[in-house]
């Protein structure tokens, strides 16, 4: 928005996925940010695309699975204030195609199913404090 001087803020999208009462974790490595720590599949809104449409294009590049984007529930949103002003959304899928893989080695090293009350201790803190906020809607404003 170039006529007013307004910066964007950097929008992510997570997707939850439950299986058994457990829900599906990726681990971090190789990109810069949070490697090492478990985290939700997901990523940044490009442009040209909607919330839904992000996460059905992460699912698939991640995961190699198939979401219907009207499957997609909200659950909540993350305002944070972290390297600068970001919103991150989270959304629930009910169902997918496909079996999770790791399809993109170099940026993850692992995958697991976690209970909600046992979710990892090296967990990204925005995400296990969204995951900890359950089945919404709710909205968290964290590091202001």
């Amino acid at each position: 928005m170039a006529a007013s001087g307004h910066v964007g803020i950097p929008v992510g999208v997570h997707v939850v996925l439950v299986r058994d009462g457990r829900v599906l974790m990726m681990r971090r490595a190789g990109t810069g940010f949070f490697d090492g720590l478990f985290s939700l599949p997901g990523g940044h809104v490009e442009p040209g695309e909607s919330v839904r449409m992000t996460a059905v294009r992460e699912l698939r590049e991640e995961l190699g699975l198939a979401l219907d984007p009207q499957g997609l529930r909200m659950l909540g949103v993350v305002h944070r204030l972290s390297d600068s002003n970001r919103i991150d959304f989270f959304l629930a899928a009910a169902q997918w195609s496909g079996e999770p893989r790791i399809c993109e080695p170099h940026k993850c090293d692992r995958l697991d199913w976690f209970s909600r009350d046992a979710l990892p201790a090296d967990s990204v803190p925005y995400v296990r404090r969204a995951l900890e906020a359950g089945a919404g809607p709710w909205i968290l404003e964290l590091g202001w």
